[in-house]
C-alpha cells in the first residue's frame, strides 16, 4: 500500500515529525515506506554492508554519514544487496555513488547527493541508535513514509 506523506500530515500532524527538505531520491521507487532500522557511521561503509547482508524485512535503514560530502556511503552493489534482503529503502544523510544504475534498480534511495569515491571498510560506528539530521529524530522500532513531498516518520504504523 502506497502512503502520501501530505495526506498523513493532513489526518496525523500531531504525531509525526517532517524531514526538512533536501533529499534526492536516486532509486526507481519514490514513494516507500517501513518501519526503522539506524546506523551511525563516519566515512565507512563496512556497517552499511553487514546489516544490508541481513533480512530487512520491509524495513528502511537509515544511516547517519554525518552529511559528509566527499565519500559515498552507498552504490549499485549495496542497493541490489537491500533488494534481495528485502529492504524497503533508505535514508542517508550523506552521499551515494552509482546513481546511472541506482535508477534502474526497484527500491527507494534518499541521499544529499552524489559523489564517485568509496569510503573505508573499517566497522567503525553504532547501530539501532537514535540519529538525528534534517531536523528530526529518527528512532529505531518507529516508522517512516517518503514520497515526492517529503520524509515523515511516526511512532504508528498507519
Amino acid at each position: 500500500m502506497k502512503y502520501r506523506t501530505s495526506d498523513l500530515c493532513d489526518q496525523y500532524r500531531d504525531e509525526l515529525q517532517v524531514a526538512d527538505p533536501g533529499f534526492i531520491n536516486f532509486g526507481a521507487d519514490p514513494a516507500f515506506h517501513g518501519q526503522i532500522a539506524t546506523l551511525s557511521v563516519r566515512q565507512d561503509f563496512l556497517l552499511i554492508k553487514q546489516r544490508l547482508a541481513t533480512p530487512g524485512q520491509g524495513r528502511v535503514l537509515v544511516i547517519d554519514g554525518g552529511g559528509f560530502m566527499r565519500c559515498a556511503l552507498l552504490g549499485d552493489s549495496l542497493a541490489a544487496m537491500a533488494i534481495e534482503n528485502g529492504w524497503a529503502g533508505a535514508v542517508i544523510n550523506g552521499c551515494i555513488r552509482d546513481s546511472s544504475e541506482l535508477v534502474d534498480l526497484e527500491i527507494a534511495i534518499l541521499a544529499l547527493g552524489t559523489c564517485p569515491i568509496r569510503p573505508a571498510q573499517m566497522g567503525a560506528g553504532e547501530a539501532d541508535v537514535e540519529v538525528t539530521f534534517s531536523g528530526i529524530v529518527f528512532r529505531p522500532g518507529e516508522y517512516l513514509y517518503a514520497d515526492q513531498d517529503g520524509v515523515v516518520t511516526s511512532p504508528n504504523l498507519y
